[in-house]
């Protein structure tokens, strides 16, 4: 098993860690997963797809989850900073060909590639973890992962507000700047972790089926974050049919704008790795399962048809905040927990859990249309309740059970 050459006394304080910057960073890297979500009409038209545009997001998703297979395990195998900076470089090429890319080929193939190089995000997280104190650890992934979820939140929205003031291929360009200038500094700034390792990359992977073996604590919480994806994928993907019918008929601009409902709850990430840290894992857990449960009642009351358009509007917004609040503390609380499992396996596990839940994510995109078409926006909100409600029975099941010894100093109650 490798080991890093980290001393204790290397580990930073927290107040030498300026989390925001990482914070940043990650939000620019995942910019590119979603947006394509936003720019299908034109990406349809201008580069000659057609019905291949819908593939754009699927083939950037698969390279994302091959990427946290394949590519966040080195991590725990290769010096960290030349990894994540050459990752993060390819990323910005692949920005590139997309903002340049006048052949369907050539535009799928960057697409798949901008997905895989986006796990350098997971390559991140660990490392700036490990370079936190465990009593603060919670605090430092929180505010990293509030970045990440707020460019996963901000992407559609703002690929469609540029796109309609510049130009569909100006997002592109723009992401592609951008990441440059952040792994310019990333460079300078990112801890020089050298793991110490004694297996090849092939005996590396094969170590990834023993983690979800023997880590119950990685288990858990990626089945309790991956119920809350069906959650949050089923509204997501359903919502923009809900807001462009009868009475609300919101536009492109009005459904783009109503995507920045969920903004505001990344500011819950960093307070939920606070909670970690305090010992209210159980707690916490259980009040972001409930508040999903509460958004997608919220949700199915403002899809009632006897609402003004001005409730059921506000009543969508307020589902939307709370889904996402909810979907984002219980995913800040497991990385947390994850980042408490062996130090020489934070890699591997980080790609595990964020692989594992998206699986998650894939099955609430593929309900979504059955959901819809056997009870409409009922349908949608019962299944996303359910699912969320499963996430819940589970926890308090498992946590109330009597817990085996942990391995590799994992918290009992997750």
């Amino acid at each position: 098993m490798p080991s890093t050459n980290q001393s204790p006394a290397a580990v930073a304080t927290p107040a030498s860690i300026a989390t925001r910057p990482y914070a940043i960073a990650v939000g620019i890297a995942v910019l590119g997963l979603y947006a394509s979500q936003a720019l299908v009409n034109d990406l349809a038209t201008s580069v000659g797809l057609g019905a291949w545009a819908n593939m754009v997001t699927m083939l950037t998703l698969t390279g994302y989850a091959a990427g946290l297979l394949l590519l966040v395990p080195l991590v725990d195998l290769l010096p960290n900073r030349p990894l994540i900076i050459a990752t993060l470089g390819a990323q910005v090429l692949a920005l590139a060909v997309l903002a340049a890319a006048r052949e369907p080929v050539a535009f799928l193939a960057a697409s798949f590639f901008v997905g895989l190089t986006s796990s350098a995000i997971q390559m991140l997280v660990p490392v700036v973890a490990s370079q936190a104190p465990e009593a603060d650890r919670g605090r430092v992934v929180g505010d990293v992962m509030s970045g990440l979820m707020l460019g996963v939140l901000l992407s559609r929205p703002a690929a469609s507000l540029i796109a309609g003031a510049f130009g569909w291929r100006s997002y592109y360009a723009i992401d592609a700047a951008a990441l440059a200038v952040m792994s310019a500094w990333l460079w300078t700034h990112v801890p020089d972790r050298r793991p110490v390792h004694q297996s090849s990359y092939a005996a590396l992977i094969g170590s990834l089926l023993h983690l979800i073996r023997d880590e119950p604590v990685l288990r858990r919480r990626a089945l309790y974050q991956g119920l809350l994806m069906v959650s949050f994928n089923l509204f997501w993907t359903s919502v923009a049919l809900k807001l462009a019918s009868a009475p609300l008929r919101l536009g492109h601009v009005g459904v783009g704008l109503f995507a920045l409902a969920g903004a505001g709850s990344t500011i819950i990430a960093p307070v939920a790795g606070r909670l970690g840290d305090r010992g209210l894992d159980r707690q916490a857990t259980i009040a972001f399962h409930s508040i999903v449960v509460l958004a997608s009642c919220i949700a199915l009351l403002g899809g009632s048809s006897g609402l003004p358009p001005a409730a059921s509007l506000t009543l969508l917004v307020l589902a939307a905040l709370l889904l996402d609040l909810g979907v984002i503390g219980d995913q800040a609380m497991g990385r947390r927990a994850v980042n408490l499992l062996n130090p020489q396996a934070r890699g591997r596990v980080n790609g595990l859990f964020t692989g594992l839940f998206f699986v998650g994510s894939a099955i609430g995109a593929l309900l979504a249309g059955p959901a819809w078409a056997f009870g409409h926006w009922m349908g949608v909100c019962i299944a996303a309740a359910a699912f969320a409600l499963a996430a819940s029975v589970l926890h308090v099941v498992q946590t109330a059970a009597p817990t085996r010894t942990a391995p590799s100093g994992a918290e009992p109650r997750p």
